[in-house]
């Protein structure tokens, strides 16, 4: 399993949200660069962008964004990206995948577009609380579970699905590990997890159920992670 540093974009600066709440904002690094250089030092070899704005509609971190993608990383960002423009703009810029969520969710034909025009490089962000799929930046929870949600996209060129477990999200509290294993018995592709990671044994626990990634944001930023020992036993 490969261990994935995230770097969540909120007005230009990088931050750490406790469940995905605006109000409860626990990190926050003014230059987002300096969490790059950061992750870059301890031997991460890829990263994982949000533009959190965008996923909200109320803006977007695109300078910010532009300059992280400069860097020598595997680089995957999402975050309201909900036109193609947006997609080949950010793959011109030098993102190796586009995460995209709530548009490729609530307009398959959209999603299936996409993923032909770049195989392999589209991963759908599967944001579920409990065992409903939400979109809209966590605002909008659909009458749709993540086992039909999973089994929609079997059939696609994806590079991968990546599930947040938004009810542990920035807690620290553990991955909800249960769900990620129902979802790596049930889809084709590569699951990478969001949620929850609070030491090194919630990542082994992830890898033991056929985990491909995990990305890992509050404990890697509070130190709970020791970045260097993480990013030398979960690497490509």
């Amino acid at each position: 399993m490969i261990a994935i540093p995230a770097i969540d974009l909120r007005d230009g600066a990088c931050v750490q949200l406790i469940g995905g709440s605006f109000a409860a904002e626990a990190v926050r690094i003014n230059d987002p660069t300096v969490a790059l250089e950061r992750w870059m030092t301890a031997g991460f070899s890829r990263l994982h962008i949000v533009d959190l704005d965008a996923a909200m509609g109320g803006g977007d971190n695109s300078p910010a964004i532009a300059t992280l993608l400069a860097a020598s990383l595997s680089i995957q960002v999402g975050g309201g990206i909900r036109t193609c423009e947006r997609a080949k703009q950010l793959f011109d810029q030098g993102a190796a995948q586009v995460v995209v969520g709530t548009r490729a969710i609530e307009e398959p034909e959209w999603l299936d577009a996409l993923a032909g025009r770049y195989p392999a490089r589209i991963i759908v962000a599967a944001d579920v609380r409990d065992t409903s799929v939400v979109t809209r930046g966590w605002t909008s929870t659909l009458r749709l579970g993540i086992d039909a949600l999973i089994d929609r996209l079997n059939d696609l060129p994806l590079g991968g699905v990546l599930v947040t477990a938004v009810h542990v999200e920035g807690q620290m509290t553990g991955p909800d590990r249960s769900l990620m294993a129902r979802v790596v018995q049930r889809t084709k592709h590569a699951v990478i997890a969001s949620g929850g990671v609070g030491s090194i044994h919630d990542l082994r626990s992830l890898a033991a159920v056929g985990v491909a990634a995990s990305v890992i944001g509050m404990a890697l930023y509070t130190g709970a992670l020791d970045a260097r020992a993480v990013a030398e036993e979960f690497m490509e």
